[in-house]
């Protein structure tokens, strides 16, 4: 069954072609189709398109669905092209005549559009939920381990001391900014196309504000031709948020590895998240942040791949936005998992609290002695010069101390700043309860 289809027999090869992943991608929005026909129904009835017996009879059949999706149980049939046909052909067999009035004043345009924008609501809300964990642990990290020193690097060659708080907390406030984006991508989102039709609204007397409000969006896509529009926009918009988050995540998984590894031994990672060598019996792998690293780069090609699949396009729909699904949905799942494996090798990482003392990081306190000369009064490039002059007479002799005090270095993290920031966008997620 294809909602769109007048009787002419189709080609196979062409219909396999053009379906493509869809029934296989739609189990995943078949849940909020039905949440969105439920508002829909419910509207026609409040403009007198439906009885309120058509109307109980549709919503009930619906809830039926609408379990089915929630628990795992909702299949498309064979020869069904998608969630929405399959849908329909339920409601239809079970309700009749009845059940093929819940498309009355909808294109599958509009139903498609509005099912994908409360999948990515949903999704964006748990992706912020695992950050702000994530952020949290970090934050945690980072005031434990605020006073243990740690090498810092530029170039990939030793520069200033650096601390294991100062480390924690940089990934903490780079996820602080990576909320902003995601609070701006949901709030593009949040808004309702319903009623845009195929792109021309409708001669029935449909009413979006009520369609919006129960289904919890924020307004509406007001212009219907740019309702149909934001497909395409709205994926890249939010590709780009994930691919932030999962930038930050690609470098911190980064560090770790390298961080762990033996030359280092900045970190240690809890035996319980690595794996092993067949033939190499001492080693313990960091596969976890390995993998992350890897999702996480390839997160970052996702907005490429929209732009490229939807640049120059007229306005209007166009089948090309069908193959994004195959790119975006699946993209939601493989950030969380790596949040969530992030998280958990976080919490049992281990820091090595004598990797300073080491003799190779001499050179790290060379611009704490040229601070040093200019307190006590040396011009800077005079100081400079001095302490160059001692470590090419090889007369320099380090020391450990550390006297950082402003805010954002080791002695002043600015924690409580980062936090009050995370805070205030945090509170623009904090207010979404269950939109079904």
């Amino acid at each position: 069954m294809k909602l769109w289809q007048k009787g002419e027999p189709i080609d196979k090869l062409f219909e396999r072609f053009t379906i493509g992943k869809d029934r296989e991608l739609d189990l995943e929005l078949a849940y909020y189709d039905v949440v969105a026909s439920k508002a829909h129904v419910n509207m026609l009835e409040k403009i007198g398109l439906l009885s309120i017996d058509e109307k109980e009879a549709l919503i009930s059949e619906l809830e039926h669905i609408r379990r089915s999706a929630e628990e795992g149980t909702f299949t498309i049939d064979e020869g069904v092209e998608d969630c929405h046909s399959q849908i329909e052909l339920i409601l239809t067999q079970k309700l009749g005549d009845v059940g093929k009035k819940v498309h009355t004043g909808r294109s599958r345009n509009d139903q498609v559009l509005v099912a994908l924008k409360l999948f990515t609501r949903a999704q964006l809300e748990l992706i912020a939920q695992q950050v702000k964990q994530f952020f949290e642990l970090l934050q945690r990290k980072s005031e434990a381990n605020k006073g243990v020193l740690m090498p810092g690097y530029t170039h990939m060659q030793v520069a200033m001391p650096a601390s294991f708080g100062l480390w924690f907390g940089a990934y903490a406030e780079s996820l602080s900014d990576d909320l902003v984006t995601l609070k701006a991508s949901h709030q593009i989102v949040n808004k309702n196309p319903l009623g845009s039709g195929a792109g021309f609204g409708s001669s029935f007397p449909l009413d979006r504000t009520y369609t919006a409000a129960e289904l919890g969006f924020e307004s509406l896509n007001y212009n219907v031709v740019y309702a149909q529009m934001t497909r395409g926009k709205m994926e890249r918009v939010v590709a780009q948020a994930i691919g932030n988050i999962a930038q930050t995540l690609a470098r911190y998984a980064m560090d770790v590895c390298l961080y762990a590894g033996q030359n280092y031994d900045f970190l240690r990672l809890d035996t319980a998240y690595t794996t092993g060598s067949s033939i190499m019996p001492h080693k313990h792998n960091p596969d976890g942040f390995e993998l992350v690293r890897a999702k996480c780069n390839q997160l970052q090609s996702l907005p490429y791949e929209l732009n490229l699949m939807t640049n120059n396009l007229p306005s209007g729909y166009h089948r090309d936005f069908q193959t994004l699904k195959e790119h975006f949905i699946p993209s939601f799942r493989s950030l969380v998992d790596c949040l969530e494996v992030a998280t958990a090798m976080t919490e049992k990482l281990e820091v090595n609290p004598e990797v300073i003392q080491d003799s190779k990081y001499d050179l790290l306190f060379t611009v704490e002695e040229v601070n040093q000369l200019v307190i006590a009064g040396v011009p800077f490039r005079d100081a400079y010069r001095k302490v160059g002059e001692k470590l090419k007479a090889e007369t320099y002799e380090a020391s450990r101390e550390v006297n950082h005090t402003h805010v954002g270095s080791i002695g002043n993290l600015g924690n409580d700043e980062i936090d009050a920031v995370f805070n205030e966008t945090w509170k623009y997620f904090s207010g979404f309860e269950s939109n079904d």
